[in-house]
C-alpha cells in the first residue's frame, strides 16, 4: 500500500491554483473584481494572445501599502473577511483571499501600486510563487497588475487552453458584465492593441448598455424602474419589448447586488411575465439588478461565484415578476413598425448630414434625389469633390446645410415654407374630416396571476389608443385606421383572438366561463388514451366551459360549450382538450388552462382572409380602446403597428 505523506508548498500551491484559476478570464475576473472593491472609477484591461502571454489590468483604487503587499500574495490573505460572522453579510466581490496567491503559482506577476499616503510606489516581482523584487517606482495612484505566461509552470493545464480567439472571447465576456453591473465605473478593454470597448461611467445603465451591446439592443428596452420592491427587495434595470425578443437565453443578464450570477428563480420569473406575449421559440432581453438584504443570499456556494443560494426564492420570484409584468403593463397596445421588422433602423452617412434641421421638408431635384439615393450606407465621401457644373435653375432649389455654416440671418427671401403655413394650406385643401373616437364599454378588470404579495408600488398606466379615423379593410385580413401622426395596422384575428383569450381567463377567475346549452348533443369519439384523460378529469373540463359526459366505449357527449365557440368548431375544441388533458393529467395548472383558451379563443376569434363590414372593424377599434393592455396574440404575433408620417415620407423619398 502506498505510504501517505504531506506535499511540498510548491506542488499544494499549484493543486490550490488549479481550482480558482482555469484560463484567462478568470485572472481578469479576479483582478477586475480586486479593482471594483478598491473603489476604483476608471478600470483598463489589456490582452494579448488572448490573455496567455500578457494581461495588465489598471486601476484608479485606493491602492496597496508597501508593507502588506508581500502579505497580499499569500493564500487566505484579505481585507473584506475578518471573523466567522462576516461570512453572513458579504458585500465585496472578493472575500476568500485566494486570488493574488493562485495567481502567481502560475504564472509571472508584477505589481505596481500606490496609496494616497504614499510619496512613492512599490514595484514588486513574483514569479511561480517565489519573490523576485520589492523596490521603489514611480506610479500614479492606484494599482497595476501584469500577469504574463500564463501556466508556464503547468504544462498539463496549458495543453488544455482553447485557441486564443476563444480565450480572448472568453475575457471579452466578462467584461461585458462587469460593465453592466457597475455603470458608474468607466471599463476599457484593449485586445491585441485594438480598444473592443469603453464604457462612460456615467452612472447610468443604458449608457452602459449602448456602449457593451450598441443601438439595437439598446433601442429595444423598456425600463424596470422598482416596480415589485417589497420586502427589501428591489428590482430594476431594462427588459426587452416583447417584439424585440431574441433566438436565445444568451441575452439574459441578471444581477444580485450588482453581481453577475446565473439564476434560474430569476430567469423563470421573467419568462414568467412575458407569458402569452412571446412566439414560441423566442427568449426575452434583459439586464436585471436585484438588490436585497445582504443576509438574504449566500454567494460562498461555487467556486467562480456564478451561483447563490437565496433564503426566499419565491420572495425574489414574486419580486422579479410583478416588476417586469408592470414595465411590460405601460407599454399599450401600439408596435411600432421598426420594432416589429425586428431591427432598428439605422442611418446612413447621407441621412445623418442631410437630416433637416427641424423637420422640413427637403426640397431636390430628381436628379439630386437619384445620385443621394445610390450611396451606400456609411459610406465617407472624399473630402474634395468636383461637381459639374449646372445650369441655374429658375425655382430655388434648397439643400441641408451644417449649422455651423449656416449665415447670419438676413432680410432675404425665404425660400422655405413655414411649417404652419404649410399645415393651413394643407388642412384647407382637403375636406374635413371627423376622427371617430371609439366608444368604451364599461371596462373588465382582468385578474392577475396569483401573487401572494402585491408590488409596493402601483404598475404604470398603458398608454391610451389615440383617436382614430376607420379607413378600411386590406386583404380581408387587416384593419387600416388613421391616427393624427400614424397610420395603424390591426391584424384582426390577432386582435380578437386576444380578447377572447382575456375574456375566457377572467370569466374562469370571476366565477365560470359563460355556456351555451346545445340543442343537440354532440357524440364525440377519441382514442382509448385520450378517452380515458378525458373522463377522469371531467370537472377541468366543466371549468374551462364544456359539460361533458361519459357515453361509453371511447366516446364522450357534449351538452354544454364556451358560448363564444360555434358549433363547428366545438369537436376540434374537445379532441384538443382531451391532447392536452393527457400531457398534463398529473399536473394540471394554470398552465393547462392558458393553453385551451389559446385552442379556444384561436377557433372563435374572426378569421383572416374573410370579409368583416364596417360595424365589425369599428366595434374591434373599439374593444382595442378599452383595453390598452392588449399589445400582443396569445402566440406572442403583434396585434397593432404603427407607421409614422415620418417613416412613410422617408420611403417615398419626400424626405431624407
Amino acid at each position: 500500500m502506498p505510504r501517505i505523506h504531506l506535499l511540498d508548498r510548491a506542488t499544494a500551491e499549484l493543486i490550490a491554483a488549479g481550482e480558482v484559476i482555469e484560463r484567462p478570464s478568470s485572472v481578469v475576473k479576479e483582478l477586475v473584481e480586486n479593482a471594483i472593491d478598491s473603489g476604483a472609477t476608471a478600470i483598463t484591461v489589456e490582452i494579448q494572445s488572448g490573455g496567455v502571454r500578457f494581461i495588465r489590468v489598471t486601476d484608479n483604487g485606493c491602492g496597496i501599502l508597501r508593507e502588506d503587499i508581500p502579505k497580499a500574495f499569500l493564500r487566505h490573505a484579505t481585507s473584506k473577511v475578518l471573523t466567522p460572522e462576516d461570512l453572513g453579510e458579504i458585500g465585496t466581490l472578493g472575500f476568500r483571499g485566494e486570488a493574488l496567491a493562485s495567481i502567481c503559482a502560475v504564472s509571472r506577476v508584477e505589481l505596481l501600486t500606490r496609496t494616497k499616503e504614499e510619496a512613492l510606489g512599490s514595484r514588486y516581482q513574483i514569479h511561480g510563487g517565489e519573490e523576485k523584487e520589492l523596490d521603489d517606482a514611480g506610479c500614479p495612484l492606484g494599482t497595476t497588475i501584469l500577469v504574463r505566461d500564463l501556466f508556464y509552470n503547468v504544462p498539463a493545464r496549458m495543453k488544455f487552453l482553447k485557441k486564443d480567439s476563444t480565450e480572448g472571447n472568453a475575457v471579452a465576456t466578462l467584461l461585458d458584465r462587469l460593465a453592466l453591473s457597475h455603470p458608474e465605473i468607466s471599463f476599457q478593454f484593449l485586445r491585441e492593441g485594438q480598444r473592443k470597448l469603453h464604457t462612460p461611467g456615467d452612472g447610468k445603465l443604458l449608457s452602459a448598455i449602448y456602449g457593451v451591446y450598441g443601438g439595437e439592443f439598446g433601442g429595444s428596452l423598456i425600463p424596470v424602474e422598482g416596480q415589485g420592491a417589497f420586502g427589501g427587495l428591489s428590482v430594476s434595470g431594462f427588459i426587452t419589448k416583447p417584439e424585440c425578443a431574441k433566438a436565445s437565453r444568451s441575452m439574459e443578464h441578471f444581477f444580485i447586488n450588482h453581481r453577475y450570477v446565473r439564476s434560474g428563480t430569476m430567469m423563470a420569473a421573467l419568462e414568467e411575465a412575458y407569458k402569452n406575449s412571446l412566439m414560441v421559440g423566442k427568449f426575452p432581453g434583459c439586464v436585471l439588478n436585484l438588490e436585497i438584504p445582504l443576509g438574504m443570499v449566500d454567494v460562498n456556494v461555487h467556486p467562480a461565484k456564478l451561483e447563490v443560494k437565496l433564503s426566499d426564492e419565491r420572495q425574489v420570484f414574486n419580486g422579479v415578476l410583478n416588476a417586469c409584468k408592470g414595465a411590460l403593463s405601460s407599454l399599450g397596445n401600439v408596435t411600432m413598425a421598426r420594432d416589429a421588422a425586428g431591427r432598428q433602423s439605422r442611418l446612413s452617412w447621407f441621412e445623418i448630414k442631410n437630416r433637416p434641421f427641424a423637420g422640413e421638408q427637403q426640397r431636390m431635384t430628381p436628379e439630386e434625389y437619384r445620385k443621394a439615393a445610390a450611396l451606400p450606407a456609411r459610406e465617407h465621401p472624399p473630402e474634395k469633390r468636383q461637381e459639374p457644373p449646372r445650369e441655374k435653375k429658375t425655382a430655388p432649389v434648397l439643400t441641408s446645410v451644417p449649422a455651423s455654416k449656416l449665415p447670419d440671418p438676413a432680410p432675404a427671401p425665404i425660400l422655405q415654407d413655414d411649417r404652419q403655413e404649410a399645415k393651413a394650406r394643407y388642412e384647407a385643401s382637403v375636406p374635413k374630416r371627423e376622427f371617430l373616437r371609439p366608444v368604451r364599454p364599461p371596462s373588465v378588470s382582468v385578474p392577475k396571476e396569483i401573487v401572494p404579495e402585491p408590488p409596493a408600488s402601483p404598475a404604470p398606466k398603458p398608454p391610451e389608443l389615440p383617436s382614430l379615423r376607420l379607413i378600411g379593410e386590406v386583404f380581408r385580413t387587416y384593419i387600416l385606421a388613421e391616427g393624427e401622426r400614424e397610420l395603424f395596422l390591426i391584424d384582426k384575428h390577432a386582435a380578437h383572438e386576444r380578447i377572447l383569450f382575456e375574456r375566457l381567463r377572467a370569466d374562469q377567475t370571476a366565477g365560470g366561463i359563460s355556456r351555451q346549452l346545445l340543442l343537440t348533443s354532440i357524440r364525440i369519439s377519441l382514442s382509448k388514451d385520450r378517452y380515458d384523460a378525458l373522463v377522469q378529469n371531467l370537472q377541468a373540463a366543466e371549468e374551462a366551459g364544456f359539460g361533458i359526459e361519459d357515453f361509453g366505449d371511447g366516446s364522450v357527449l357534449v351538452r354544454e360549450v364556451p358560448s363564444i365557440l360555434e358549433i363547428g368548431q366545438v369537436e376540434d375544441a374537445v379532441l384538443e382538450m382531451a391532447e392536452l388533458l393527457f400531457k398534463n393529467h398529473t399536473h394540471l395548472n394554470l398552465d393547462f388552462f392558458d393553453e385551451l383558451y389559446h385552442s379556444i379563443a384561436c377557433k372563435a376569434a374572426v378569421k383572416g382572409n374573410r370579409f368583416s363590414d364596417a360595424r365589425e372593424q369599428q366595434r374591434l377599434l373599439d374593444q382595442l380602446a378599452a383595453d390598452p393592455g392588449i399589445r400582443n396574440c396569445p402566440h406572442g404575433r403583434p396585434v397593432m403597428i404603427a407607421l409614422t408620417r415620418r417613416e412613410l415620407e422617408k420611403m417615398f423619398g419626400r424626405i431624407v
